[in-house]
Formats: structure tokens, sequence, C-alpha cells
């Protein structure tokens, strides 16, 4: 795995600077800088620090796989008319026949890549629009009656004209309110009740809704980009509570905008716009982000100690200054 240095710059707290780093999972290798080397010292001071390669240990590591939802109405209103955005009619906003036709297509590339089977959870954002992307995306295949575990989706849930979509061998479903999209003001990015979400998607844990209603979106206040970005810190400081390594996230555009802007500035300007650019709707995009503090507590699960049975094993480099150490002594 080819992991980036990149690390977080958020100007209202020096605390994230020194505990996180986020880094595409692929991208292209830059080229070497020639060193110059004696028999002993190899001075790195000269090297440019966007080209320096990021080392660390697996279990520090964690798989985000970054999803936008697909196209919602309040996506075709807004772009024709801004102001369509203070519509009640755009109230939690759901997927257009188009969006979930990008729906599709995400799913078909989850399952020709073989991501399918490596997701250990999906976070989703709890408004409409995310739900039916991520259900949609990672969700089984068509639900059947006479099937003894709940849908994850029922049919036509959300004017989706959609059949139901099943749970059987998926990863679990998790909504999280930490990545809704910016709150406040806009009715398309204000949620449903919890009580009306549940019969919908049976099969979605929404358990860490700290409420049944919507306590957190004001008419009359729009959250600050800033505030996003801090939000955003505190999700990926959620996630290391988590024990799953590799995990999918749905959530939506200024979200992913403003929590990922605080990344990468000590990167290549190429790998920091891999990073930071805006998401297109139902855009997958793969990060590794690497707890630098001592965060998260999990064993390495694929370290072995070595010396079993045990035996002489000192590496010859250390013998010779331990030699050299000790004829200086004399």
């Amino acid at each position: 795995m080819n992991i980036a240095s990149c690390n977080i710059q958020l100007p209202s707290s020096s605390y994230y600077s020194s505990c996180w780093c986020i880094s595409p999972s692929t991208f292209s290798k830059p080229k070497p800088k020639q060193l110059s080397f004696n028999r002993t010292t190899a001075s790195l001071l000269d090297m440019d620090a966007t080209t320096n390669p990021g080392l660390y240990p697996l279990q520090r590591c964690k798989t985000l796989h970054l999803v936008r939802h697909a196209q919602g109405i309040h996506n075709v209103a807004g772009e024709k008319d801004h102001a369509a955005y203070l519509s009640e009619e755009l109230f939690d906003a759901h997927l257009t026949p188009l969006g979930w036709q990008q729906v599709d297509n995400l799913r078909k590339h989850v399952q020709e890549t073989g991501l399918s089977k490596k997701i250990d959870l999906v976070i989703v954002s709890p408004l409409l629009r995310t739900m039916q992307t991520a259900v949609g995306a990672f969700g089984g295949e068509g639900y059947r009656d006479g099937i003894d575990i709940p849908p994850l989706m029922v049919e036509n849930a959300g004017e989706s004209h959609h059949p139901a979509i099943s749970s059987l061998n998926c990863p679990p479903f998790v909504a999280v309110e930490l990545c809704r999209e910016h709150l406040g003001v806009h009715p398309c990015d204000r949620r449903k009740s919890i009580n009306e979400y549940r019969p919908l998607f049976p099969a979605i844990d929404f358990s860490l809704a700290k409420s049944n209603e919507d306590i957190l979106w004001e008419a009359n206040t729009r959250e600050k980009n800033e505030e996003v970005a801090v939000r955003g810190m505190k999700f990926l400081n959620w996630l290391w509570t988590r024990k799953e390594r590799e995990i999918a996230v749905v959530t939506h555009s200024g979200f992913l905008y403003h929590t990922l802007s605080a990344f990468g500035s000590d990167c290549h300007p190429a790998v920091k716009n891999d990073i930071c650019k805006h998401f297109a709707n139902c855009e997958l995009r793969s990060v590794v982000i690497v707890d630098k503090s001592m965060m998260g507590s999990d064993p390495a699960t694929t370290n072995y100690p070595g010396k079993i049975p045990s035996g002489l094993d000192l590496p010859s480099d250390v013998a010779d200054e331990k030699h050299a150490e000790e004829g200086v002594a004399k």
C-alpha cells in the first residue's frame, strides 16, 4: 500500500494536526530524489517533504470508501434555481430516476472490483437520499417474502418506485448524524423522524440517533463551513471507536469537501487535489486514514513476534556498533 504523509491543517485546533493523516489509497509514484551517501551517514535534510513516503503500522490504519449520494431532486431543482433550496417541497430530498441509475452503476462497480466482499461496515447519514444510495450500492439482492430477516429497504421507500432490497449477506448498516450535510435553512437537509425511517429501512441501525425528531436542523441558522469541518473531525475520531477496518461512508458533498479540505497541505498538489476536490453524485473515493496519536488501541493482527523457538539473533550492524563502543571504552 502506498501511503503519503499528509497532516491535517486546522487553524482552530493544533490537536488534530498531530493526530491524523489521510491519503488516497492509490496515486502515482513520485520520482525519487538522488541522495548522496557515504559509509556512515545519509543526509535527508534536502529532501522535499512532498516526496517523502509515509510509513505507518497497519493496525493504526483504516480504509474508508467515501461516497456522495446519487442525484436527488434537490440537485436538479437547485441547479436550475438556487433559491429552490429553500423550498419545503424538497424536504428530505429523495433520489431521482437518474439517481437510481447512478446507484445501479456504482453497485456494479462495487461488485466487479470485489469491494463488496471487503467492507466490514456501512455508515450512512440518516437522510432519505443517502440511505437510498447506501442500501442500493452496498445492500443485498432483491428481497423476497419468506426470508426471515428484515430488508434493508422496503419496496417504493421514499417514492423510489424501487423493489425491496435484502439485508442478506451484507455488512451492518449504521445511521450516524455526525456525517450529515450542512445543517439548517435548507429543507432538503432536514430529516424525518426516526420513527418514520424505521419502517422504510428496517435493517438499518438507528440506535445512535440522539432523538426521534430532528433537533439539529434550525430554520434560520445555516451551519458554518468551519463548523462542518470540526464535526467531520469528530466523526473521524468516532470511527476509531469502531473495531471495523474497512468502512464505507455514504454522505454528502458539503460534509466531504469541508472535512477533507483539512488534509493534504503538506502533500504534492496533485495528491491534495485527489483528497479535497468536490465529489460528483454517486462518486466513490477510497482513502486510508492513519491514527498517529495512539488514539486507537487495536492490536496488530498480522504481526508475528518471531524468535520462536528462541535463539541467538544479534544483527551484524548492532554487533558492529557494540564492538565499536567497547573499543572506545577501553
